[in-house]
Order: C-alpha cells, then sequence, then structure tokens
C-alpha cells in the first residue's frame, strides 16, 4: 500500500483496497453513506498530484453546498497551502474564472458551471489528470454531467476519472449505463453488510411509530379524494390512462400530452385531458402535504393555488379552486387548532430523548422544506432544545408540473 502522509486520518482497510483499484483504472465506486468515499477520492487525488504536480485535478459535485462541503474536507485533512485548491460556481465573473484556472490546482464546482465554460470556450480539460465524479449516479438524467465527462474524455490524452455514489438504482442495467457514461473500467461496491465494511459501523435500530390520523383531518381527505377520483375516472375515459394510477403516472400521461401537442397534435380531446391531469397532479400533492406532511404547508399550497387562479396564471387552477369540495375543503382545514400528530408525536419524542440525555444531538429528514421550518419552530420552544433548518440547495417548498 502507497503511504499517503499529507493526510491528516488514517483509511480503514477497505479504503485502501478501493484506492489501489482506482489507481490505475476509472472506477467507479459504490459506497454505504458515512463510510467514507471522500477520503478514497482525497488520496486518489493526491496520489495523481504527486504523480503530476503540473496538471490539474476537478471534483465535481452537484450542488453548491456539496462543492463546498468537499472544498472543507479537502482544506481539513491536507497540510494548508499544500496545493492552490479553488472553489468554481456561477457567482464568480467568468473571465475571472479563465484566469483562475490558468494558475489553480485542485477546482471544486457544480457540472452546470463547468459546462457552461467549456461552451464559452473558458478553458479545456486537457491538463486535468483526475477528474472526480460525486453524486454520479445523476450523470443518468443530468446532461451537463454527461457533457463534462464526454469532453473530458475527448480532451485529455489519458483520462483518470473516479465516481462516487451511495445510491446507484439497484438495476444493473443503471450501473451499466453510469458506467457507460464515465468510461468506467473497475468497479468497487460495498455494503453495509461486507465484511471489510461492518466491523467499522454501529449497528442500527429501528422503530416504527404509527399515530392515528385525525377525523377532522380525514374530512378534509375524503372532500379532496372525491375530486380526484373523478379525474382520474374523465382521463380514462377519454383514453389517455390506462392502468392503475400514481403520481408517476399522472406525470408520465401529462409529458405523453405535451409531447403529442408540441408535435402538432391539436386533437381537442387531448388539450381537455392536459387541464384535467394538471387538476388531478395538483389534487395528488395536495393530498400528500395533508396525508404526510404539516398542516401549515397543506394551506400554503392550497392559498398558492388561489393566488395562481387570481392571477390567471393556469385554466386547470381556475376551475380547481371553484369546485365546491376543494373550497369547503380549505375552509375546514382553517377551523382545526392542533398540527399534524406527527409533529405532537416527534416533540414528545424530542422532550423524552432530552430528559434522558441533555446534550444529545438528533437529525430529523424531511421531504419538504416547509415541514423542516415548522418541526425547527415547534422544537425551539422546547427548553434547552435548539433547532436550525439545513437545507443542501434551493428548491420550491413544494412545487408542482403547471397545467
Amino acid at each position: 500500500m502507497e503511504e499517503i502522509k499529507e493526510i491528516k486520518i488514517k483509511p480503514r482497510e477497505y479504503q485502501e483496497k478501493i484506492f489501489n483499484t482506482c489507481k490505475d483504472k476509472n472506477c467507479l465506486v459504490i459506497l454505504p453513506t458515512g463510510t467514507g468515499k471522500t477520503l478514497i477520492a482525497m488520496m486518489l487525488a493526491i496520489h495523481k498530484f504527486k504523480l503530476f504536480p503540473l496538471k490539474k485535478i476537478l471534483i465535481l459535485a452537484p450542488t453548491r453546498p456539496l462543492v463546498e462541503q468537499h472544498l472543507q474536507s479537502f482544506k481539513k485533512n491536507l497540510p494548508e497551502d499544500w496545493a492552490d485548491m479553488q472553489i468554481f460556481t456561477g457567482k464568480t465573473n467568468a473571465e475571472k474564472r479563465r484566469k483562475i484556472w490558468q494558475t489553480g490546482e485542485f477546482f471544486f464546482s457544480t457540472p452546470q458551471c463547468i459546462a457552461n465554460d467549456l461552451k464559452h470556450n473558458l478553458y479545456d480539460l486537457k491538463d486535468i489528470s483526475l477528474l472526480i465524479v460525486d453524486e454520479c449516479h445523476r450523470s443518468l438524467k443530468n446532461y451537463a454531467y454527461t457533457f463534462v465527462t464526454e469532453k473530458y474524455l475527448e480532451q485529455s490524452d489519458s483520462p483518470h476519472l473516479l465516481g462516487l455514489t451511495a445510491s446507484p438504482g439497484s438495476e444493473k442495467s443503471k450501473i451499466s449505463k453510469i458506467c457507460q457514461n464515465l468510461g468506467i473500467e473497475a468497479v468497487e461496491i460495498r455494503t453495509r453488510e461486507s465484511e471489510d465494511v461492518k466491523e467499522y459501523l454501529q449497528e442500527l435500530e429501528f422503530e416504527k411509530i404509527i399515530v392515528p390520523f385525525p377525523p377532522e383531518f380525514e374530512e378534509i381527505r375524503i372532500l379532496l379524494k372525491e375530486i380526484y377520483e373523478k379525474k382520474v375516472e374523465e382521463l380514462k375515459n377519454r383514453k389517455v390512462i390506462f392502468s392503475f394510477v400514481t403520481k408517476t403516472t399522472l406525470l408520465d400521461c401529462q409529458r405523453r400530452l405535451f409531447n403529442a401537442i408540441n408535435s402538432g397534435n391539436k386533437n381537442p380531446n387531448l388539450l381537455a385531458s392536459i387541464s384535467v391531469c394538471a387538476q388531478a397532479i395538483k389534487l395528488q400533492h395536495a393530498l400528500e402535504l395533508l396525508e404526510t406532511q404539516t398542516l401549515a404547508s397543506f394551506q400554503n399550497y392550497m392559498k398558492k393555488l388561489y393566488s395562481e387562479a387570481e392571477a390567471e396564471k393556469s385554466k386547470a387552477t381556475i376551475r380547481l379552486v371553484k369546485t365546491p369540495e376543494f373550497n369547503k375543503a380549505y375552509t375546514l382545514s382553517h377551523s382545526i387548532n392542533f398540527e399534524h400528530p406527527k409533529l405532537l408525536k416527534l416533540e414528545e419524542i424530542i422532550k423524552n430523548q432530552f430528559k434522558e440525555k441533555a446534550d444529545s444531538k438528533i437529525i430529523i429528514f424531511t421531504q419538504y422544506r416547509d415541514t423542516g421550518s415548522k418541526i425547527s419552530e415547534n422544537l425551539n420552544k422546547i427548553p434547552g432544545v435548539r433547532s436550525s433548518v439545513f437545507v443542501g440547495q434551493t428548491k420550491k417548498s413544494h412545487s408542482t408540473n403547471k397545467g
């Protein structure tokens, strides 16, 4: 094993084995979250930089917070000023990025930023000795990821690429597609059950807690479900949906309808179906918020639909908010003076945990930012609890497709 003296932390045995594979081949590394993919990337980056000190290392991650996190990890675990490390974002002036590229050594960026620079000929990738692609499963849908890797493989005389992911998908075809997109020659896979990994992991305990759905919420759900089922039945009668209907089915139906219209098909049935499908999607999303998120997020979304209708942004929304059941559901939601029971149960669990251990640290994962904000707001009312919201990137609170 080649010793990497520069790193301040000692690699585990499986990280050393994976590193040895990555040294000589374009490699896809699939490791569970929290098992040290970044350290492997760091070891390989140091190895390549020592071999080719006049060349550059490029580290890509899909969001700006992840990019910043990688930069901080490298700076924290490498000697100060060991290499000139630069972060590239769209906020940096393009001409300034061109100049920094000439002198920088380690670059941390989103694929979108690098792709745009390549399209504008600010620089090329021929001097990159190693390209590290974090969350590389996104190359299946992220055009910028694919574009940058294609350009790198095309422009470099001796391309060397490392793909990192914790969730490539269970289908072999998806892993094969990632390998094809990134020019991968070897794959290193570990799970939490792998013999050389599990000795380093703590045993996880899972407890499922079921909370009852309140009758007041159920009354609203019945009203929205009634409209939703009518819209689904209409889509089936219009012969645009045939199978069991899910959120994915509706989004796929909407995509097919738009493609047909955009290709020149002006069939009135298709035009009417687009509006019905959009209403069904909005209703499905409202039901999801009511059932699984906070009452506040449900009310905010309903209020947003009323605002869209008033501004005449969408004919589908105008038709939807005129529905008597929709209006009754919104009115009923404002007669409820308590939050979703999940939040109440969560607060109870947090209180008990802090009674047992006052210095506890807890992570709560939520699907939507609205929910996270509401949970944090409520938890901060508990004596001794300090809560804050941590988000990866800016997104709408609970967006849906417009119709």
